[in-house]
């Protein structure tokens, strides 16, 4: 499970994604991700959907990478949809037990809850996997440069963020290898009631706690030596600077996000 948490991950490539600058790419999929909820019926949904899909391909990473990030939390997209499924009352009653009612309405509820969350982890993990953590820290410093005004240290929490992303893998690798070990000495993790198996979590978030100090000593160490002190005249070996693909691939996601109102808008007449 640990292993296909492919979140925080780069991976390096040439295609038409990789190349967009980092602000756009955050700019494009923080659009994307605002309008997957704002699509209210199947025509606007369907078109997102479409969009999503060809978006991947542009990346020219393997599918399986982005669904086997979805392996982590597929308990989640289930148990949501299950209680939008039972909870959600409608007209149309396709099934009813004790106080559970299955309606149309609840399964397009569901319908919809499952593809929502699934489009979100697809539109962050094209971020991270096209996106490295330089490039990733220097857009969002870019980008809330305007707080500065208001004495907001905007490149040290654009640091923050970037080594808390980059360490996601690092950590999840670092854990894996902890239940290994813990695993080779006959440590029982996975069966016996709750209580149990979170007693059983102790002799591994121990090693990993001491790990990730570790680590974090070791990084400021190596800041220190480096002369690092912060966002203060500090001066970029590559400038950013938006090209013609940003702009068009703003347009096309200005377009994508035209026609799901348009769509939200003309779906009743469509209907009927």
């Amino acid at each position: 499970m640990i292993a296909d948490i492919t979140i925080g991950q780069f991976m390096p490539g040439k295609s038409f994604i990789h190349k967009l600058d980092p602000r756009m790419k955050i700019i494009v999929m923080t659009a994307l991700i605002i309008f997957v909820f704002l699509a209210k019926n199947m025509f606007s949904m369907g078109l997102m959907l479409g969009f999503v899909l060809v978006a991947m391909l542009l990346t020219r990473i393997s599918p399986v990478m982005y669904f086997k990030g979805l392996k982590a939390i597929w308990f989640l997209i289930v148990f949501t949809s299950v209680l939008n499924m039972l909870y959600l009352r409608g007209d149309t009653v396709l099934f009813q037990w004790s106080f559970f009612t299955v309606t149309k309405e609840g399964l397009w509820q569901s319908a919809f809850i499952a593809m929502r969350l699934v489009l979100i982890i697809i539109i962050s993990s094209m971020l991270t996997y096209t996106t490295s953590p330089t490039d990733l820290t220097a857009a969002i410093e870019r980008l809330l440069k305007p707080l500065n005004v208001v004495k907001v240290p905007v490149h040290e929490l654009a640091m923050m963020m970037t080594i808390a992303l980059r360490f996601i893998p690092t950590l999840l690798e670092e854990t894996e290898k902890i239940m290994n070990a813990q695993k080779a000495r006959g440590a029982d993790l996975e069966s016996g009631g709750m209580m149990k198996r979170a007693k059983a979590l102790i002799p591994i978030l121990i090693p990993l706690f001491i790990s990730s100090f570790r680590r974090a000593f070791e990084l400021a160490t190596a800041m220190d030596c480096r002369c690092y002190t912060g966002g203060e005249g500090r001066t970029r070996l590559n400038v950013l600077r938006y090209r013609f693909r940003d702009i068009f691939a703003f347009v096309l996601v200005a377009a994508a996000c035209g026609g799901i109102i348009y769509l939200n808008t003309l779906a009743p007449a469509l209907v009927h």
